[in-house]
């Protein structure tokens, strides 16, 4: 290539290898943001939709300490070693109250077994709101107050009641969406079967959610 030429190329803002030196970044360095714009795309799309998945059987259950009625800190892991059911709910859900009597006869029927029942309320009012439910149902079992409401979103629960089965590891072996009568046999198969056997691995919680 003559002189002539080379000069003409520069002028024309290209090298001989066809990357612009003027008026723009090199093609190589385009390539790298557009790389990077590419991943950063990706990292917030996963990030969302891991956000918005539900927790379910075979999950390890996030812990959490919220007061109890009385004020005094109580945390999920003080119930290692038993089977949890972990009851979210409030006062103003009608179905709720439908399920605390049935609650409250599992909960008496059962003591003295390695089993405890923890009822977090998300109502946003004083504890004594709470307090008076409770005393007008005459229920006994563990009852927590969490004014912000920040364990539906730990919990990803899409209304009241939900409650979560969980086994004495930890691991939540059952999702129950929605009020049940649990003074039926029908629905106590998970908590029998962990009491009388001990925990199973997440995979067969998950396989038993899934069949």
């Amino acid at each position: 290539m003559s002189g002539k030429d080379v000069r003409e190329d520069k002028q024309d803002g290209t090298s001989e290898e066809g990357i612009t030196l003027e008026g723009g970044l090199p093609r190589i360095a385009i390539g790298f943001i557009i790389a990077a714009i590419v991943v950063v795309v990706a990292v917030i799309v996963l990030s969302g939709r891991k956000a918005f998945e539900p927790v379910t059987a075979g999950a390890e259950a996030v812990g959490f300490t919220l007061p109890d009625l009385n004020g005094r800190p109580v945390s999920l892991k003080d119930y290692r070693g038993k089977v949890v059911f972990l009851n979210i709910w409030a006062t103003w859900c009608a179905t709720c109250e439908e399920e605390m009597p049935s609650m409250e006869a599992l909960s008496k029927g059962l003591k003295g077994q390695p089993f405890e029942i923890i009822a977090v309320s998300i109502d946003s009012e004083g504890g004594e709101t709470v307090k008076k439910f409770i005393g007008r149902l005459g229920l006994t079992f563990t009852v927590l107050h969490d004014r912000s409401g920040k364990i539906k979103d730990v919990y990803k629960t899409t209304g009241v009641p939900e409650t979560f089965i969980i086994d004495q590891n930890g691991i939540i072996a059952e999702k129950v969406m929605g009020p049940r009568d649990w003074t039926n046999k029908v629905y106590l198969n998970t908590i029998m079967e962990l009491l009388k056997n001990g925990p199973k691995s997440k995979d067969a919680y998950a396989a038993k959610k899934a069949a």
